[in-house]
Parts: C-alpha cells; sequence; structure tokens
C-alpha cells in the first residue's frame, strides 16, 4: 500500500512510543531548528493556519488587501474574512505550480499591503525578484513554508526571505499536528498549551500503513466530522508529544532528503514517459510528487485516481477545490485543479515501490 501522507515502518514504533514518555530537549530542538532560521523567533503552534493568524494580527494587516496565489488551500477563506483581508489573487504558472510574478505589479492598490509567497509542493519561489517588488511597493511578505521544511534558494533556506513565515509540519514530519511561526524576535506571543487528545490518536495510527487503509476505506464519512468538530477557535500551541514526535523524526532529515530527491526525481522522470507534465525539479523538497495528468484525461482524472486507489495506491488532488477557481481570471489556476495528482512517496521508499505505482 502506497500513501501520501507522512507513514511510520513499524519497525519505528518505538520511536514513537518514546513520544510519550521521554522529557523533549527543547534546547537542542531549538538549537537545531535556529540553523535553519537563524536570529528568528520560532513559536510552535497548534496548526499552520494558526501561524497564519498570528502573522495577520502581528503585521496588523487587518481591513487591509493581500497578493495571495490563487491556487492555494481554501481553508484561507475563513481566516481573511475573520480579520476583513481582501485577497487579490495571482494566477500560477503551469511548470512551476506557484504565483506568476509578472502579475504582482499589475494588482497591487492603495489597500495593499502584503503578499503572501506560496512554495507549492517543496518548490521555492524565485524570491530575489519577489523581495525586490516587495520593497519597492513597501509590502510585507509573508511565506508559506507548508510544503518546504529544508528547501533552499540561492543557498538560503525559504522562510527566511520575508518578514515572516509559517511551516505545517505534518505536512514533511508524522507529527500529528503543528505549526511554525517564524517571526521576529521582538514579537510578544502567549499561546494557551494544548494537550494530546482523541483527533491525535486518530492521526497517530494514520502514520500506520494497515491503519491508514482502514480510514481510508471506512472512515471518510466520520472523520471530516470529526475534525471540524475538534477544531480550536483561538490560536493555540503544541501538544508536546507532536513536538517530541516532530524531533524524533528531524534528525535524519537532511540524510532523508537526499534520497528523497533523487527517487522523486526518478518518479517524475517515469511520469513523464507517460505524458504527465511535472512541476519543476530545481531546489524542490517534494513535499508531494506532483503532477499534472495528460490534457486529453482531464475529464477521467477522478476516475484514474479512484482507480489507483483500488489498487491499493491511495493518492490526493491537492488542490482540485483552491481558494479560487474561476477559468477566465485564473486559467492556469483552473487547469491545474483539474489535473493535477500527488502521488505517494515516503523517505523509506526504493525504486522498486517507484517502478511498481508507475
Amino acid at each position: 500500500m502506497f500513501f501520501v501522507h507522512p507513514q511510520i515502518r513499524f519497525r519505528h514504533i518505538a520511536k514513537a512510543k518514546l513520544a510519550f514518555v521521554r522529557r523533549i530537549n527543547l534546547s537542542k530542538l531549538f538549537a537545531k531548528l535556529f540553523s535553519y532560521f537563524p536570529g528568528k523567533q520560532l513559536v510552535f503552534t497548534d496548526m499552520g493556519r494558526t501561524a497564519f493568524r498570528l502573522a495577520i494580527k502581528n503585521l496588523g494587516l487587518e481591513n487591509t488587501e493581500i497578493l495571495m496565489p490563487a491556487y492555494i488551500c481554501n481553508i484561507f477563506n475563513q481566516i481573511l474574512k475573520e480579520y476583513n483581508v481582501k485577497p487579490v489573487f495571482l494566477d500560477i504558472d503551469l511548470k512551476t505550480f506557484n504565483i506568476k510574478i509578472e502579475e504582482i505589479e499589475n494588482k497591487i492598490t492603495p489597500q495593499t499591503k502584503a503578499i503572501l509567497v506560496s512554495h507549492t509542493y517543496g518548490l521555492p519561489n524565485d524570491m530575489e525578484q519577489i523581495v525586490s517588488l516587495a520593497r519597492k511597493h513597501n509590502l510585507k511578505i509573508i511565506e508559506d513554508c507548508a510544503h518546504t521544511f529544508g528547501a533552499k534558494h540561492q543557498g538560503k533556506y525559504v522562510g527566511n526571505f520575508g518578514d515572516v513565515a509559517f511551516l505545517s509540519l505534518y505536512k514533511q514530519f508524522p507529527a500529528l499536528r503543528g505549526g511554525l511561526l517564524i517571526c521576529p524576535k521582538n514579537w510578544q506571543i502567549s499561546l494557551p498549551k494544548t494537550r494530546f487528545n482523541f483527533r491525535d490518536f486518530i492521526s497517530l495510527l494514520n502514520y500506520f500503513s494497515p491503519c491508514a487503509w482502514f480510514f481510508k476505506k471506512f472512515g471518510s464519512g466520520v472523520a471530516p466530522k470529526m475534525l471540524r468538530k475538534e477544531k480550536l477557535a483561538i490560536p493555540a500551541g503544541l501538544n508536546y508529544i507532536s513536538i517530541n514526535l516532530f524531533s524524533s523524526f528531524l534528525k535524519n532529515f537532511e540524510k532523508n532528503l537526499e534520497k528523497r530527491k533523487e527517487l522523486a526525481r526518478f518518479f517524475q522522470q517515469e511520469l513523464k514517459k507517460l505524458g504527465f507534465e511535472v512541476q519543476e525539479p530545481e531546489n524542490n523538497v517534494f513535499c508531494f510528487v506532483s503532477a499534472l495528468v495528460p490534457e486529453d484525461l482531464e475529464d477521467e482524472r477522478d476516475e484514474l485516481v479512484k482507480e489507483l486507489r483500488r489498487k491499493r495506491i491511495f493518492c490526493t488532488r491537492i488542490w482540485h477545490s483552491p481558494v479560487m477557481l474561476d477559468p477566465i481570471k485564473f486559467p492556469n489556476t483552473y487547469k491545474a485543479a483539474k489535473r493535477i495528482i500527488n502521488f505517494p512517496l515516503q523517505n523509506f521508499y526504493n525504486k522498486n515501490d517507484i517502478e511498481k505505482m508507475i
């Protein structure tokens, strides 16, 4: 069985158990993280979207306009409404799935105060151009690094180019949940503590293939209702078990990343032989191996995903319903949403696994 979301092999189950009993060494963890984000304040949050909320609030962006990709998760809608922020959408480039930088200046108005830059699926944006435009027009930069922990652009880790950045830990690590806010040291942030709960227990089970298969087959009607009910109404911190799990799997991150990138590039070459259009690989850390189905299969994309599931290859369609889906104003976003497939890739896969899926 093959899954997109992070998986834990059974031989690593002891590592997962230790997360419940081991006292976390926060000093050591933060020392590691500061090597990625020097000179910053790092704040663990219950979710990545919580970190985004804190960025909006602390940058004083209420009642303003923010430039942002049209091709991005629709969870941002609620947050933007909460702070009366008007999104000004940018279409994407179909080769990178990142924003079309040439659209930025044409969409700036006197009310535009910031730009949200999403490094989509693990591929960094051209930050030199974006930073130059932001400085020219006095815009704050928020980096959405939910898919790009460990990615570099021009030798510098993403998350260090903007005024503030945030991560979603569980997108790349089996961390149950969690976000990380990367912000200036002078920000005063205090968050209520959270505890391991039933939602976290289900998430932990979902990291093991047999449970993940069971949830995929029988849990689709129950899980969304449970998760919606469990969402916290106010910004909160991250429970220590999630931090412990993140810390455990961070230790071998660089070694695993090199292997992952090698496998992803091999996967992409094989997909291209089948007519798929793949994301440019340069500097990509491949949170997802994402590709567009051939144009003549666009109307059959969903059936293809269903058929792969029958073969126990559990692809996703992130995002088939992005924050803005207007075929006239945002043609590339529309095409990407209709054709995208995100393929499984785990750090412990090998070429035989890729060839089997192909």
